[in-house]
């Protein structure tokens, strides 16, 4: 009888030991991968609040301010920290130009090509005029293509943010739904009606041609389905 009486300490053997140990260093590693990846995210998304609150300022600096003169000037004038050519390069009053490069609250230049928006999405972003991985952590970025409402096809990239941001509701447009693209240079808006949308591998570079057959269009590129893809809306000038 006292053989089967054992206490429960002599079933802890040393490779139970182990185990029990390797299962707290487990358990531990677990918690620490959780809390970092929820700070991770916490500051990814504070890091794109952040990106998108420097994208509305320089929305709302360039918006058309009276750039009128009675004195045909091809000098660069001030305004309220705005950089605005008073002057076309055809030296033709630019009246409704709106500001071509912006100085945000922390010092940085950005130079501005146009202003796009999307109704029927909520999308509104300025377009700036060249890309790099930092800059399209700002805002919309032009890709390639000539400049913005001139002949050829206009190409604009952005990511495609889960909340909604910048590209975000792209993936909802359709064919038909308008698109308006205004350039800071000359203050024009032209709408672009929606013909086509369709997904590509990312090294398929067929959707930037500049055979337009003579007409306007503009390019729309965001990812998909994880970055494996990505979403090419095309759009044509509505005469």
């Amino acid at each position: 009888m006292n053989q089967i009486l054992v206490t429960e300490k002599l079933y802890i053997t040393p490779e139970l030991r182990r185990k029990k140990k390797m299962y707290k260093i487990q358990f531990f590693l677990s918690v620490i991968l959780v809390c970092s990846l929820f700070s991770y995210y916490i500051y990814a998304d504070y890091d794109r609040n952040k990106s998108e609150e420097v994208s509305r300022e320089i929305l709302e600096g360039i918006q058309k301010i009276d750039t009128t003169s009675n004195t045909v000037d091809n000098t660069i004038k001030p305004y309220d920290g705005i950089i605005v050519v008073a002057i076309n390069d055809e030296g033709q009053d630019a009246g409704n130009a709106l500001a071509q490069e912006y100085t945000s609250e922390d010092g940085i230049v950005y130079q501005v090509d146009a202003t796009l928006n999307i109704p029927c999405l909520g999308i509104e972003y300025p377009v700036l005029s060249d890309w790099s991985e930092e800059l399209l952590k700002i805002s919309l970025n032009k890709y390639w293509g000539p400049e913005p409402n001139e002949v050829g096809n206009y190409c604009i990239i952005g990511h495609n943010y889960r909340s909604g941001k910048m590209f975000g509701q792209l993936p909802e447009i359709s064919n038909g739904d308008i698109i308006e693209l205004t350039d800071t240079k000359y203050g024009r808006t032209i709408n672009y009606e929606v013909y086509d949308r369709y997904q590509i591998d990312p090294t398929d570079t067929a959707c930037t041609s500049q055979l337009t057959g003579g007409k306007r269009e503009i390019t729309l590129i965001t990812c998909k389905e994880y970055g494996t893809q990505r979403l090419v809306v095309k759009a044509r000038e509505v005469r």
